[in-house]
């Protein structure tokens, strides 16, 4: 039987070798000083600037957020909104109710990741 899982890897790689970031949205570029909900986000404008700047220097960016993963609630037009809001440079964004959505997952273990606070 054919394996006919999504692969991350199938779906950003590029012919050109450019290289893709991965970036999640919340806790990554945005916080939250009360309750987590996605309209009471706050920017980090200097985590932000780090992303952008990865754009400008030829990096393909994908804001991927699991959110709506489990509520089924599609935030996909809020968090453009809030993306274009804050400034956010980017390729692409992947939420949690795309067609090939980011899962909702508790721990990422990776060669490759890197804490926003590493850039």
């Amino acid at each position: 039987m054919e394996d006919k899982r999504f692969h991350v890897s199938d779906r950003f790689s590029s012919e050109d070798k450019q290289k893709v970031a991965l970036v999640d949205i919340d806790e990554t570029i945005c916080f939250y000083s009360g309750d987590r909900r996605y309209d009471l986000s706050e920017p980090n404008y200097e985590n932000i600037a780090k992303v952008n700047g990865l754009y400008d220097s030829g990096w393909k960016i994908v804001y991927w957020t699991a959110r709506g993963s489990v509520s089924g609630r599609d935030y996909s037009a809020h968090t453009l909104s809030q993306l274009k809001e804050w400034g956010c440079k980017f390729h692409e964004l992947v939420t949690g109710t795309s067609d090939n959505p980011k899962p909702h997952f508790d721990l990422v273990i990776d060669d490759k990741a890197k804490r926003i606070e590493e850039l």
